[in-house]
């Protein structure tokens, strides 16, 4: 393994190991910490790796420690990888709100002061991290998904919606799915990516509803959970994105509504009495699985 890669912690869970790594970050300019959680299968072959982005306030350590991942890692033979949500540490800049700054980076590549020099997590999570975990662990590079929760469903969204092929399928819980029209997209936005007219255009090619309306790539199976007691509902707004994919079904009696188009599959799935929180991701955490393993299992 690469001396640029130290082990933080290891911990054996349902025979595999649930790992976290630091190294130093050339896009963010700082220490950056990642789980990665190695099935007992890793041992001997290259396995599908699913990526899962966090949403506002967390680390590294939240999905780890709430999600029960790595039970159902182990059973398919799939390894999880899930980095921290923004650059941190001495010399980051920051903001006194919860919803923007060191723990809120959006996944995008800010273009403003004084965000611009560290806060690229969108070149990070498609360019470094991937090619760091290609080189260093036994990762099948053509059996690749992705996932997230809240702020780390839109970065997973529209992630792959951004990178057509580079990702084989995407799932989220209650992701921020029109980040351009509510206020936490907003203020992200302006902040990160700037406020006058020529930035719109930026704006809408980190926004999913819009990156959905355009997508023309590879057949692209997207699951979305949404709790229907989720208190921050008004800022996700799921049914913006199934609109946006020409929404051609829907079924009140499942609570579940899909759609279509040439490229795209949106399937949302509203759940009685599920807020925002991990106990309603640990819930519905097998599915997501199991819905990555249709597309990169047994896939060359």
């Amino acid at each position: 393994m690469s001396s640029k890669l130290t082990e933080v912690s290891n911990n054996k869970a349902f025979k595999g190991w649930q790992k976290v790594f630091s190294h130093e970050s050339s896009e963010l300019k700082c220490k950056m910490n990642f789980g990665i959680y190695l099935p007992q299968q890793a041992e001997t072959s290259k396995l599908p790796v699913i990526y899962f982005l966090s949403g506002l306030t967390c680390t590294e350590a939240n999905f780890i420690q709430k999600s029960g991942i790595q039970k159902y890692a182990s059973d398919y033979g799939v390894i999880i990888v899930n980095p921290d949500t923004s650059p941190r540490g001495e010399g980051i800049p920051d903001d006194s709100e919860y919803d923007f700054g060191i723990g809120a980076s959006f996944y995008v590549d800010a273009i403003q002061e004084p965000w611009k020099e560290n806060f690229k997590m969108y070149t990070y999570i498609t360019k470094e991290l991937r090619g760091l975990i290609n080189r260093e662990f036994p990762v099948s590079t053509s059996q690749q998904s992705i996932m997230g929760h809240s702020m780390g469903g839109h970065g997973a969204i529209m992630i792959a919606l951004k990178n057509p092929g580079m990702f084989k399928s995407v799932s989220a819980f209650a992701p921020i799915c029109n980040p351009i029209e509510c206020p936490w997209g907003k203020k992200a936005f302006g902040g990160y990516l700037g406020t006058d007219k020529d930035s719109m255009s930026l704006w809408k090619g980190y926004d999913s509803t819009y990156l959905a309306k355009k997508y023309n790539g590879p057949f692209l199976d997207i699951l979305i959970d949404q709790g229907k007691k989720d208190s921050f509902i008004e800022q996700l707004m799921p049914d913006k994105l199934v609109a946006a994919s020409k929404s051609s079904s829907s079924s009140s009696s499942s609570s579940k509504s899909s759609s279509k188009t040439k490229g795209l599959t949106v399937t949302l799935r509203n759940h009685d009495g599920y807020d925002h929180s991990y106990f309603f991701i640990s819930t519905f955490i097998k599915d997501h699985i199991k819905h990555h393993i249709k597309y990169i299992k047994n896939k060359k």
